[in-house]
């Protein structure tokens, strides 16, 4: 289960002109009830992410989580693992984000603020993108995937989660349409939706399925399987032979 703290209420007010959304100080204050409530399934991939460690992390390996927010997925992991020789390494390209899972974490992961794209991956035997590669200039996200394939051992696997546009219109209509009301299910009001929605535009940049599919299979991924889909919510496993 995620763990909850303060009640996201960064897009509560009125604002006179809405910034390009940024991963500060004060949505990592609140990013955990953020996302718990902005992600639908976002419990279930967390406990996905402890059935992934069990199936696919090897003793003696690492394990790299890109873009890792608050920690939540990396904890998970390490609360997981009945072996402790492995290296579990948690990047954000936000020190706030960082901050915040140095000053909540009892478990052995090695915290990180630096650019994903930076970082160097060798033996892995599990990589994780939640949520992090929609965030990531474009022309540069074949790049990165590339890299995750070559740092991966065989048989070690690419966990990527996503927002996702869908190629029918029709279908990315409806399905937009159910995400909205899903979020006001989940409390949020139409201020606090449409003002966020603007915060994230040309910040939070989707591919298509199939965009993702192409590019996984051009790094040299020969197993893709979609593991989960809700609304315009995807995930893959991406495994290396």
């Amino acid at each position: 289960m995620t763990e909850l703290t303060d009640k996201d209420r960064v897009f509560a007010r009125p604002l006179s002109s809405v910034h390009a959304f940024a991963f500060d100080a004060e949505v990592a204050r609140v990013f955990d009830d953020m996302i718990s409530r902005s992600v639908p399934g976002y419990d279930l991939l967390v406990r996905m992410m402890a059935l992934y460690a069990d199936t696919f992390v090897t003793s003696a390996s690492r394990v790299y989580d890109l873009g890792c927010s608050t920690g939540v997925m990396s904890r998970v992991i390490a609360r997981q693992l009945s072996f402790n020789n492995v290296e579990i390494i948690a990047i954000d390209n936000s020190c706030s984000m960082i901050e915040k899972c140095r000053g909540q974490s009892t478990e052995p992961v090695l915290w990180q603020c630096a650019d994903v794209l930076d970082v160097e991956i060798s033996q892995a035997s599990m990589v994780v993108l939640n949520l992090t590669l929609q965030f990531i200039d474009p022309d540069r996200r074949d790049e990165l995937i590339r890299r995750i394939y070559q740092g991966l051992n065989p048989g070690g696997v690419l966990v990527l989660t996503e927002k996702v546009e869908l190629t029918d219109a029709r279908q990315q209509q409806t399905m937009t349409e159910l995400y909205q009301g899903f979020k006001k299910i989940q409390g949020y009001s139409d201020l606090e939706i449409s003002q966020k929605r603007s915060a994230l535009e040309n910040v939070l940049i989707p591919d298509t399925p199939e965009r993702h599919i192409e590019r996984f299979q051009q790094a040299g991924f020969e197993e893709v399987y979609q593991s989960f889909h809700c609304f315009t919510f995807q995930s893959f496993l991406a495994r290396k032979s």
